[in-house]
């Protein structure tokens, strides 16, 4: 049996893996379009590799992901957080969990996770064709047997099984090969995204990380609470990247031009943090302004927030006026920013779009459109927030796929290597 595996990211070198170990008989070949393999592996957590999120249960596991809960929930029950740690354990590979959840190896270097995916393709004798880009599929009937013939350029290929894994593509024309095959493609848009607000004084701070709850008013989104980074664009963090993910559609029809409330205390009401001004009313009084922080924030954080106020850094906090302390109070639970436009990261670009789930079986990957036609990774329509949802749900669509229609048992101590 031939097979071809259309991209070369985490997707497609674990379904290609999975191919090897569930049918040992099998060519495997990878074909990736340019000169570069498991790219989003190499940058991802600041070249850390966030692998992973250890959330174990599976439902609850579908549920930080936008696009694709009830699709992943049948999917987790096959492969999950526990079978990525104990996949990676068999190649030598332990991961950490961090305080936030997310996943690494120990050696916090994305290059061990690269290097172990590596030696199990090199070990499995899968074939990895570069500057190869398929620019078609064409499923042929060849007697009995069905398969699909391949266009490289001008060459030709004619395999058994195809798994397509070629990750998210900003325009719809990414797709449009997909598309002629009778599958329908969700418009993509960009998911994972800071929120820019040009000339804003606050990008001064660029750096800056700040505990905040962030929401948009006029939409049903829920807050998000978490890190905020402050950059020179505006506006990142956990907390803004998680909103993005779940508002990536409805800010889309804004034209991403919205406004954005940040509590700069992590959801602090203005009653609690004028009773905590009171509390330390007796030493805050004596000191300067700039001195007198009682949330123990980033001191030019501080400092810009009493600017913002109208207060002078170098005030007794004692001649400070109510009706300045009851602006430096709203100014901390209900700072308000007008955004205009959004910033990706080229290379870790995450889409909210790409095939319909409905069109594929979750319990295969398999089209429904074109029996042995396998589809997984992030060309389907399926998205996770930030923390190593997205490398998971490659993971597991990637197994899965690879097992081409089988129930095999999952090996995860490599016994079936060829």
């Amino acid at each position: 049996m031939k097979v071809a595996v259309i991209g070369g990211g985490a997707a497609g070198f674990f379904a290609a893996i999975s191919v090897s170990r569930h049918h040992p008989g099998a060519s495997v070949t990878i074909f990736e379009k340019t000169d570069k393999l498991l790219s989003k592996v190499r940058i991802s957590g600041g070249g850390r590799c966030n692998v992973t999120h250890a959330m174990m249960e599976p439902r609850k596991l579908a549920k930080y992901y936008p696009r694709g809960e009830r699709f992943l929930k049948k999917a987790f029950e096959l492969f999950a957080v526990k079978d990525t740690i104990a996949w990676f354990a068999a190649e030598g590979v332990p991961l950490k969990r961090e305080e936030d959840g997310r996943m690494f190896p120990v050696t916090d270097d994305s290059r061990t996770i690269i290097d172990a995916l590596m030696a199990a393709a090199g070990r499995a004798g899968i074939r990895i064709d570069m500057r190869s880009a398929v620019t078609a599929i064409e499923p042929v009937q060849v007697g009995d047997e069905k398969g699909f013939v391949l266009r490289l350029g001008n060459n030709t290929i004619e395999v058994d099984r195809v798994i397509v894994t070629t990750g998210g593509h900003q325009q719809p024309t990414g797709y449009s090969w997909l598309a002629k095959l009778g599958h329908t493609i969700v418009e993509p848009n960009p998911s994972l995204f800071t929120f820019n607000i040009p000339n804003d004084p606050i990008r001064d701070l660029m750096g800056v990380v700040v505990e905040a709850r962030v929401r948009i008013p006029g939409t049903e989104l829920e807050p998000s609470t978490g890190p905020v980074l402050i950059t020179h664009w505006g506006l990142s963090g956990p907390a803004i990247l998680r909103l993005s993910a779940w508002g990536a559609r409805v800010l889309h029809s804004t034209n991403y031009r919205f406004k954005v409330q940040v509590n700069w205390l992590a959801g602090r009401s203005e009653t609690e943090v004028r009773a905590l001004f009171n509390e330390h009313a007796s030493t805050m009084d004596r000191k300067q302004a700039q001195n007198a922080d009682p949330f123990h924030l980033p001191k030019r954080f501080w400092a810009h927030q009493l600017t913002k106020a109208g207060i002078p850094l170098d005030q007794p906090w004692g001649q400070v006026l109510k009706k300045e302390r009851n602006r430096l109070i709203d100014l901390f639970t209900n700072d308000r920013f007008d955004v205009e436009g959004k910033t990706t990261f080229k290379e870790e670009f995450v889409t909210a779009g790409g095939v319909e789930l409905t069109e594929v079986d979750p319990m295969t990957m398999e089209s429904r459109i074109h029996p042995g036609l396998y589809i997984a990774g992030e060309v389907l329509d399926i998205d996770g927030i930030t923390g190593g949802f997205n490398f998971q749900a490659a993971w597991t669509t990637g197994h899965i796929a690879g097992q081409l229609g089988t129930q095999a048992s999952t090996d995860l101590s490599g016994a079936e290597r060829t």
